[in-house]
């Protein structure tokens, strides 16, 4: 399908919730999803009424809470952020994904510990959650817990093993730990794999491992 007629598509969809909406304004379905729609469009301010009427219109929409957070993350809205993702865990206290959203607005506040708290919380919640491991990471090498940081991205890969940014965040991890070989080896596998790898970082790989030669 060209890239023409996905546009197509999805202006059809749009026209199709928008038209949904109209007539049955207090259908929840239908406004969350258009809130969705809204977004992957870049319609950002019209995505946010959505989901905020789906909340108004049901206190115990989840998604909607998630979803518009994620709006004002974006936006570097942290307090709003946090109180969606804070009201939806009310509702849901095993709600995994919440976990990672909060562990992210404290990661992005340089509250790291408390982050690493967040996403461990997320990954008892659900083992499978490839972002709360990536995050961990993250949050590890940020702390110089750097073999910590690899057995977090070691878990990513084995939940993903094509996944670029655990192959880039393994990369970093063994980096820190010595390991430049390895980390070279997942740093041209992240490549590979379409990530965008800081090219600084790649000078910096390429010295340790001509010294080693």
């Amino acid at each position: 399908m060209t890239e023409t007629a996905k546009q197509a598509d999805i202006q059809e969809v749009i026209a199709d919730l928008e038209k949904v909406v109209a007539e049955k304004p207090d259908n929840v379905m239908a406004r969350h999803h258009l809130g969705l729609v809204y977004r992957r469009v870049g319609r950002s301010d019209d995505a946010v009424q959505q989901l905020e009427k789906a909340i108004e219109l049901d206190n115990q929409s989840m998604e909607s809470m998630i979803n518009l957070g994620a709006i004002y993350f974006e936006r570097g809205e942290y307090d709003r952020a946090l109180d969606l993702n804070q009201r939806a865990l009310k509702i849901s206290p095993k709600m995994a994904e919440a976990h990672v959203n909060i562990g992210l607005i404290q990661q992005h506040r340089g509250e790291v510990v408390q982050s690493i708290e967040s996403y461990t919380k997320a990954t008892q919640l659900d083992a499978k959650l490839i972002t709360a491991w990536l995050n961990l990471a993250s949050a590890y090498t940020a702390i110089e817990e750097d073999g910590k940081a690899v057995e977090a991205a070691r878990q990513a890969i084995t939940l993903e093993p094509d996944s670029p940014m655990a192959h880039n965040n393994l990369a970093v991890a063994l980096y820190f730990s010595g390991e430049y070989a390895s980390a070279q080896h997942h740093l041209e596998r992240a490549s590979e794999l379409g990530y965008s790898v800081d090219p600084r970082f790649v000078d910096a790989l390429r010295a340790k491992t001509a010294v080693g030669e």
